[in-house]
């Protein structure tokens, strides 16, 4: 498996594209429409997006990417953030509208392009935001940081729920790089520490 974060560009997450097979592959966040381009430097067709939570700089290139056939998916919870209250008008950055083609639940196993990820619920950000893992990997999105977590004060968000879920994390067993939404990649050791 093989790993490409692609960096933001103005205000915007980090976007992973995992493949297994060097020709196809599955963007974690697609910030901005330019990932295609991206996965075409690297000889890669994206097949699936897999959204941690619906925040307008998260899911910025979906359109774009339905529109070149990839499926795009969320935890079921998250459904109605991502396609109506995605903050994208709050933030002047709106969202081309696009379609959720399916869900999933927390527990969950997809089988995708070759990848298996399990889905790991971790709401406190959003009342739907999720962590997927493969391998020896975490896609937090914006529920852990390096050094940090993500902020509960907008919409659906939660201290209480925030807080079980980084507890959720650090009580998996191992530890894995974690690869998240915004800022540097760190360790799952690494951030058991400080809190």
């Amino acid at each position: 498996m093989t790993i490409y974060k692609i960096l933001p560009i103005g205000f915007a997450a980090n976007t992973y594209l995992v493949t297994a097979d060097g020709k196809t592959a599955v963007a974690i966040d697609p910030a901005r429409p330019r990932v295609i381009e991206e996965a075409k430097k690297r000889g890669l067709k994206i097949e699936y997006a897999l959204l941690t939570h619906g925040h307008f700089d998260h899911i910025g290139g979906c359109a774009a990417l339905q529109r070149a056939g990839a499926k795009v998916g969320c935890l079921e919870e998250e459904r109605e953030t991502v396609l109506h209250h995605n903050l994208g008008r709050k933030f002047h950055t709106p969202v081309p509208p696009f379609n959720i083609d399916f869900t999933f639940k927390n527990g969950q196993t997809l089988s995708i392009s070759g990848i298996t990820f399990h889905v790991i619920a971790t709401p406190g950000h959003t009342a739907g935001s999720c962590t997927f893992q493969t391998e020896n990997v975490l896609f937090t999105g914006d529920t852990l940081f390096r050094g940090d977590c993500g902020r509960t004060d907008l919409p659906t968000g939660s201290g209480a729920q925030m807080r079980e879920s980084l507890k959720t994390l650090f009580d998996l067993e191992g530890d894995y790089v974690v690869y998240a939404g915004h800022g540097e990649d760190t360790t799952l050791e690494q951030e058991r520490g400080p809190w």
